[in-house]
């Protein structure tokens, strides 16, 4: 069996992993990068994860009125197109770099610095001085009778959210398993495609992890959208039937729900599990190199992103953290202030990391909730102020309404002792643009008072920050 060598080698093609390896491979390092499917070049960002959902979410409000499957086939039509030319980019841009191998295989490790790789041909093992593992995610698939077992789907109706993107036909009726922020963001997009959505969540209240009148807000935006809610409800069973479809009479699901109300059935044409995902770690061997998982599957990683095992390190998803593709591309930071020199990075230097969740309008969030802030007050001495006001009735706002849509909410919570600003949530247009001032205002200390007295450009979203921040009680 052939053993290659190389300085570094890079297990999976995301953000981190690939930024990564283009760094040292530009600096003369012998670079691996092992991915295991052509289809996954560039991470699960650009393929089947952030870029494909947000062109079909802007897809979504775009020249059709409710139902419209021809308008859904061309919108899934353009996403594989865009993705498919930014899969040969980012191909691209390691194929180039003469010092760096694109390998085409799955990987396994056979021992501590000893990968063994299938698939792509003959076996042939690599050895290096460094590995990265950047392996990601992938969707959690619970046991429901007649959906799935064993973490196997076996209900050609059933899917999770990298297989729903790729189907041409828009469900007439769409059950969507799980409350989470994947199922909100699939709801609301459907929805506006036109599906019949129903959203079927175990807790007994909306988004549990957001304030109660941000929750409701949202929730509220999404019904009057169209989508159905069923709280404190989970699925029996799924059970394929014939007839009776949206969409011309083809077969559908009949789905079993357990209600707070008693035992429902629904039918539709397709079921999305959004139930989250959790760190693709299976079948690597890890055990082999001495690298240490946690009860979830997740690579234990100190601050520094070293794993159990000398020279490797793991990035992105696959080590338990924040499941963002900013924070991949944060991790390659960290690993690289280590493995080439420059001013040392850590864990603890991340801060305010905002993030979104593309409904419509988008949501955003930074920081602490009122609830955690006003937990949390005592323990830091804060003397915690809040501002929160719905955007159609934020004067000093006007791009919502120019745009058509002046629906959601600004909620900042400080401390008005300092000025401080403790945590933000932005559901509006353009959050997720205005949130990353609000980031930025808090990993540097920029007072609440700062951003209230700023000159914004006009009409914009940010100068909302003028009337809101100014009504703090």
């Amino acid at each position: 069996m052939d053993v290659l060598e190389f300085d570094d080698v890079v297990i999976g093609w995301g953000k981190g992993g690939k930024t990564l390896a283009g760094v040292l491979g530009r600096a003369g390092r012998r670079v691996a990068m092992v991915e295991q499917s052509d289809t996954m070049y560039g991470g699960t960002c650009i393929n089947i994860g952030c870029v494909p959902t947000k062109a079909l979410v802007y897809s979504s409000h775009l020249g059709h009125d409710g139902w419209d499957a021809a308008h859904y086939m061309d919108s899934i039509a353009r996403k594989d197109e865009l993705t498919a030319k930014l899969r040969a980019v980012n191909f691209s841009m390691l194929d180039t770099i003469d010092t760096v191998t694109a390998i085409t295989a799955r990987a396994e490790f056979v021992g501590p610095k000893r990968l063994r790789l299938s698939g792509g041909g003959d076996e042939l093992e690599l050895t290096a001085h460094r590995f990265y593992l950047n392996t990601g995610s992938l969707p959690v698939v619970p046991d429901i009778p007649g959906a799935s077992e064993g973490g196997e789907i076996i209900s050609a109706r059933v899917h999770t959210s990298t297989e729903l993107i790729s189907e041409a036909n828009l469900p007439g009726r769409l059950v969507i398993v799980g409350g989470g922020y994947i199922a909100y963001e699939f709801a609301s997009m459907y929805a506006a495609f036109g599906s019949e959505v129903t959203v079927v969540d175990r807790s007994p209240i909306p988004l549990r992890r957001e304030d109660r009148n941000v929750a409701e807000a949202v929730s509220s935006i999404l019904a009057g959208d169209g989508v159905r809610f069923l709280q404190g409800a989970h699925v029996v069973g799924i059970t394929d039937s014939a007839g009776g479809a949206a969409d011309g009479g083809s077969a559908a699901a009949r789905v079993s729900v357990a209600t707070p109300s008693g035992p429902l059935d629904l039918e539709a044409e397709a079921v999305l599990l959004a139930v989250g995902r959790a760190p693709a770690t299976g079948g690597l061997g890890l055990d082999k190199a001495g690298v240490e998982t946690d009860e979830h599957g997740a690579v234990v990683v100190d601050d520094h992103l070293r794993t159990s095992a000398p020279d490797v390190w793991a990035l992105g998803d696959v080590n338990g953290g924040l499941q963002h593709t900013y924070i991949s591309l944060d991790d390659h930071r960290i690993v690289l202030s280590q493995v080439a020199g420059g001013a040392p990075r850590s864990l603890a230097d991340r801060r305010a990391v905002p993030s979104t969740v593309f409904v419509t309008p988008p949501l955003s969030r930074v920081g602490l909730t009122e609830e955690q802030a006003r937990a949390q007050a005592g323990a830091h001495g804060w003397d915690v102020g809040v501002a929160s006001k719905e955007v159609a009735k934020i004067a000093a706002m006007p791009r919502p309404k120019i745009v058509c849509d002046p629906r959601g909410l600004i909620k900042v919570v400080v401390d008005r002792t300092t000025g401080h600003i403790l945590g933000a949530t932005l559901l509006c247009v353009d959050s997720q643009e205005v949130i990353n001032l609000v980031s930025l205002a808090m990993q540097h200390g920029i007072t609440y008072q700062e951003l209230r007295d700023r000159m914004y450009t006009h009409p914009s979203s940010s100068e909302a920050f003028n009337e809101v921040l100014g009504a703090i009680v």
